[in-house]
């Protein structure tokens, strides 16, 4: 501001007696209004015993130069020498005026017309805070062994059908609440049963619900219920007695403790375990006994519910203790998933172990095979001279599948 002050009141000077010269608009002017720099001429003008420049205009630039240089030498940025190096001064400017050429037109064009802005209907969906799926299978397995087989064995047809339905909640805060209803059922045919044209081989009417408060990322408290029976009666081979039947056994598991979400492998492998230290087991089994009025030919009677730990005279067993459940699916790659499911209840007095393995092929859209296998440890049961506590189920199938 004060260059500026300065710069002024020497403009201001020169008005009178530029005022009559044509050339008021010269380039000379250019010193005045350039970045303040220290001119070698002005030095020599002012300080000269003769005088250099007679023109007046030039001389009246050149003292009010002087005067900065004398009272602001703070105010000067660069001197001559160092301009000169770094460029000529275009002649052009200095001697002849700019002047700027403006075409002049008979008719200005016409302002583009805007398109009319079109209203926009906003849509606020609510939430979907609930989740459907679900899959199913119908496969079949077929053994045929000729009468004169070298190694013996007998031919059979076999077919098990599954549906898995899944509703869960959860409303991206806290709160979730999964629940699962596991349908399979099938039956097979045996050569050798004289007695029994179909029995059933699989069999399973199961569900599993829980609600969970989140604690930290991918944990829960968890309060989990699960109940599970059977929809047909099973049988052996050549044996009309019942080994079990709808609500016998019916288990019905509370558990009180947390979950934990699994996402590992880059969420190739996905599910749940749930830990619940404080656990109720329920079993109830509603048949009495093996020999029923019409089904004398059975001599032997035996207390029906004994077979799962029940004593005689009672249909229900309750126990206290801890239960772990995991629930795991694993894609091993596009064509092969691996799903299991690990059970385990004790009361410190029997202990109780499931671990079903289902190993799907899927060969095309609606085709695919599966393996499945399933060990059991059951120390209520009686004891086997072979596999004691142990119980092993396995089957191979191939059909048609559907998920949705």
């Amino acid at each position: 501001m004060r260059k500026f002050a300065f710069i002024m009141v020497a403009a201001f000077a020169l008005s009178a007696s530029a005022a009559q010269k044509t050339d008021s608009v010269s380039g000379r002017y250019y010193k005045l209004f350039a970045p303040l720099t220290f001119y070698h001429s002005v030095a020599n003008s002012q300080l000269s015993i003769a005088s250099v420049d007679p023109d007046e205009v030039n001389e009246a630039i050149d003292q009010a130069l002087m005067h900065v240089y004398l009272n602001r030498p703070d105010l000067v940025k660069v001197t001559q020498t160092e301009q000169e190096e770094s460029g000529t001064i275009r002649q052009d400017i200095i001697e002849q005026p700019v002047v700027q050429v403006v075409e002049m037109v008979e008719q200005a064009e016409p302002m583009p017309e805007m398109p009319e802005a079109e209203p926009v209907e906003v849509v606020i969906e609510k939430p979907k805070f609930w989740k459907y799926k679900g899959d199913g299978y119908l496969q079949f397995m077929q053994n045929y062994v000729s009468g004169n087989w070298y190694k013996g064995g007998e031919s059979n047809y076999a077919a098990v059908g599954s549906l898995t339905l899944e509703a869960n909640y959860d409303n991206k805060s806290k709160w979730k609440w999964e629940n699962k209803l596991e349908m399979k059922l099938g039956f097979q045919t045996s050569r050798t049963d004289s007695v029994h044209k179909f029995k059933a081989n699989e069999d399973l009417f199961r569900y599993t619900g829980k609600v969970g408060l989140q604690a930290a990322k991918k944990w829960y408290y968890t309060l989990q219920v699960l109940a599970y029976t059977q929809f047909s009666r099973g049988f052996k081979s050549n044996d009309i007695r019942t080994y079990s039947d709808f609500l016998s056994p019916l288990n019905v598991s509370v558990g009180l403790g947390m979950d934990y979400k699994v996402e590992w492998l880059n969420k190739k492998i996905t599910g749940t375990i749930n830990i619940s230290p404080l656990a109720v087991n329920y079993r109830y089994v509603g048949r009495t006994g093996f020999r029923t009025k019409n089904d004398p030919s059975v001599e032997e009677f035996s207390w029906f519910p004994s077979r799962y730990g029940i004593d005689e005279g009672k249909h229900h067993l309750t126990d206290l203790g801890s239960q772990l459940t995991a629930s795991l699916e694993w894609k091993i790659n596009d064509n092969v998933t691996w799903k299991t499911r690990l059970y385990g209840f004790t009361s410190y007095h029997r202990t109780e172990l499931e671990w079903e393995n289902t190993f799907s092929l899927k060969v095309s859209k609606y085709i695919s095979a599966n393996l499945f296998l399933f060990p059991r440890f059951d120390d209520a049961n009686k004891w086997d001279k072979d596999l004691g506590y142990w119980q092993f189920k396995e089957y191979s199938s191939l059909g048609f599948s559907y998920n949705f």
